[in-house]
């Protein structure tokens, strides 16, 4: 049995620490979220955090987030509002089949504690590693600014 803390909920699993992270959210935690995009770590869709940092869940052993803090797209707001981004999301009408998304929303919530007021640089840089099929970028890359701006507001 693996303990893992996934949106600051403890969890026991009983699966192989060798499982991907991914097959255990979706088909053990019942999270489905958390999207499978490649299974090879390169489209971005299984993005979730682990202690803060965005990983690639497909190719995260279990072994490896024992012990750590997990969040997936489910544990990105609190509370019952939204998540400052994925308002943004909802305001710019960014998903257009919606897929990826969720990967794309974790990846952008770790560029905004990284980078408060991150330039399209930034923005190009840090979501690269991002695939949207739709091609929804520009609209991805206007929420994020539209998220940035409000979450500084806040603060």
């Amino acid at each position: 049995m693996l303990e893992l803390t996934i949106n600051q909920k403890k969890h026991s699993l009983d699966a192989d620490p060798n499982m991907p992270l991914l097959y255990a959210l979706r088909d053990i935690a019942q999270l489905t979220g958390t999207k499978f995009g490649c299974g090879l770590g390169q489209c971005g869709a299984c993005t979730v955090h682990v202690d803060g940092t965005p990983v690639r869940s497909c190719l995260t052993p279990l072994a490896a987030v024992t012990g750590k803090a997990i969040t997936t797209i489910e544990g990105l707001a609190s509370g019952e509002g939204l998540h400052p981004l994925q308002q943004a999301w909802v305001d710019n009408n960014v998903p257009q089949c919606g897929y990826c998304q969720a990967g794309q929303l974790m990846s952008a919530a770790a560029l905004l504690k990284q980078k408060p007021s991150p330039s399209d640089k930034d923005i190009d840089t840090y979501m690269q590693g991002n695939i949207c099929r739709c091609g929804t970028y520009p609209r991805i890359k206007k929420a994020i600014k539209q998220a940035a701006v409000q979450m500084q507001e806040v603060k």
